[in-house]
């Protein structure tokens, strides 16, 4: 334990961030480069609890105190290879995870708790700069052939596992970019490119192959990949997005909320041919919330994600509907770690109002709303939304305060239903009743092909992608091999609510 006393002296500060005015003007980063020396104080502050919970809520089972002491003794060489033992992309989630490690800090029981999604940046960062980040080149290879098909986190945690066993690893991505929705789903001002293709990089000097607008099962067969290669990891992802099924949704001016983000994705890259985040062509042309009034139907991180997006383009008012109530407890008023809601008790995700850097920048948020019809023109375009309010009278659920609500973009951030089918089809792959592979210990029904990341599990946070994409590969390994030395992770440390079967 580096300073005993640290929690006590020393107060959670977590990145500065850019003025509002100045960031709604461009897709830079919002946060400010990390200052290593309120890094050491952050790290200070974990108290090398006996039984660190903060395992409880990692899916990857990271070693937090011992990377925290390691920074707070300045050791940040040793503080990286404690991260990377056990996480592939700390870039990653050290800028879009929403760390339930923090809300499982024993410290966070009455106090701030400590602020580890920011100290992995500034490890990982801190790592790049001083190229420690080399290729992990495999001494020796089996002569086995793998195909990922789909880069996100999880395939390519695979990917990068696989590689490390020795295996010969080819990554399958239909879009013209690796990344998956690291790439084209999340904005630039929340995570650069610049980031991913840096790793990237970094996988491709390590022996991996990746190969862009490759569809498989369309432009690319699936039968070849069968044939050619020795096992197959299914990491395409759940991106059937869930739409409003009500009267007026065939109107023109409502999407999902993914085409909206990776079309300007594409814009800020500079890449001129607009394609979806599937490398399928858009059919309903570019969309623009410029001088539109802009309703977000949704209240998760993708909601708020077309929010900060919205705001960039300018839009004339935004509006963020959410079908839950309004939590009792806003983070900005009244932390959860001072107050938490009776159904969500320390180590549990606490169940509260968050307001992101988007929702600083401008938004109107309304909660237990109904989308009851969108509202068209003569022309057959969007023009406003029929909503009403709801509420719980003597247990019985009653609506009230209906009214039409401007609208000319409508933005669905429901959330995803499953993975498309017609892969899984073509390789008779079996699912379960929610449509996503059926693969209870990653094998699916054909042993030589395996699945991870949200195709499997269903829709989740980019930290559960990368322990399902190292969890698989050993699984890979395994069937391979015969046996496996690739990293498990502990369940032990792992509450039964979040251990996999």
């Amino acid at each position: 334990m580096g300073k005993p006393t640290g929690f006590l002296e020393f107060q959670r500060e977590l990145a500065a961030k850019r003025n509002v005015e100045e960031r709604r003007l461009d897709y830079n980063e919002v946060e400010m480069p990390v200052d290593e020396d309120n890094t050491r104080k952050q790290a200070a502050r974990c108290m090398d609890c006996g039984v660190p919970f903060c395992h409880n809520g990692c899916p990857l089972g990271n070693i937090i105190p011992e990377f925290n002491d390691a920074v707070w003794e300045e050791n940040w060489e040793y503080a990286y290879q404690i991260l990377s033992s056990t996480n592939n992309f700390p870039e990653f989630t050290g800028r879009i995870c929403p760390a339930p490690c923090e809300a499982s800090c024993v410290l966070g029981i009455n106090k701030p708790p400590v602020a580890i999604e920011y100290i992995e940046k500034s490890i990982i960062e801190r790592a790049y700069a001083n190229g420690w980040v080399k290729p992990n080149i495999p001494k020796k290879r089996t002569g086995k052939k793998v195909a990922v098909v789909g880069s996100g986190p999880a395939g390519l945690a695979a990917a990068s596992q696989l590689n490390k066993a020795g295996h010969l690893v080819t990554v399958f991505e239909r879009a013209d970019e690796i990344g998956g929705l690291v790439r084209y789903g999340i904005p630039d001002f929340k995570l650069d490119k610049s980031v991913v293709r840096r790793r990237v990089d970094v996988m491709k000097e390590e022996g991996i192959t990746f190969i862009t607008n490759a569809n498989v099962g369309f432009n690319v067969k699936s039968s070849d990949l069968v044939r050619d290669f020795d096992a197959i990891v299914l990491s395409g992802g759940s991106t059937v997005p869930r739409m409003i099924e009500i009267k007026g949704k065939e109107l023109k001016g409502i999407y999902p909320a993914m085409e909206f983000l990776s079309q300007q994705n594409k814009r800020v890259a500079g890449i001129e041919r607009i394609n979806d985040h599937r490398g399928e062509a858009y059919q309903n042309g570019e969309i623009f919330a410029t001088g539109k009034n802009v309703v977000v139907i949704g209240g998760g991180d993708t909601g708020s994600d077309c929010v900060g997006t919205s705001n960039r383009h300018k839009a004339k008012t935004i509006t963020q509907v959410e079908v839950m109530p309004e939590p009792e407890i806003d983070d900005k008023k009244q932390p959860f770690y001072q107050v938490r809601a009776e159904a969500t008790p320390w180590p549990n995700w606490p169940l509260t109002k968050r307001t992101s850097t988007s929702h600083e920048e401008g938004c109107e948020r309304l909660f237990s709303i109904n989308v009851k019809e969108f509202i068209g023109d003569e022309n057959g375009n969007l023009k406003g939304i029929l909503i009403s309010e709801s509420a719980m009278f003597n247990g019985t659920k009653v609506e009230m305060n209906e009214r039409e609500i401007p609208c000319e973009l409508a933005l669905i951030a429901a959330g995803f239903l499953n993975p498309q089918q017609d892969l899984l089809n073509q390789l008779e792959i079996e699912v379960d009743e929610r449509k996503n592979v059926k693969a209870p210990n990653y094998q699916t029904s054909n042993p030589k092909i395996f699945a991870a990341g949200d195709m499997r599990r269903g829709q989740s946070l980019v930290v559960w992608a990368i322990s399902e994409g190292r969890e698989c590969a050993r699984k890979v390994d395994e069937y391979l091999m015969g046996e496996t030395l690739l990293e498990a992770k502990s369940v032990s440390m792992i509450s039964p609510a979040y251990a996999e079967a």
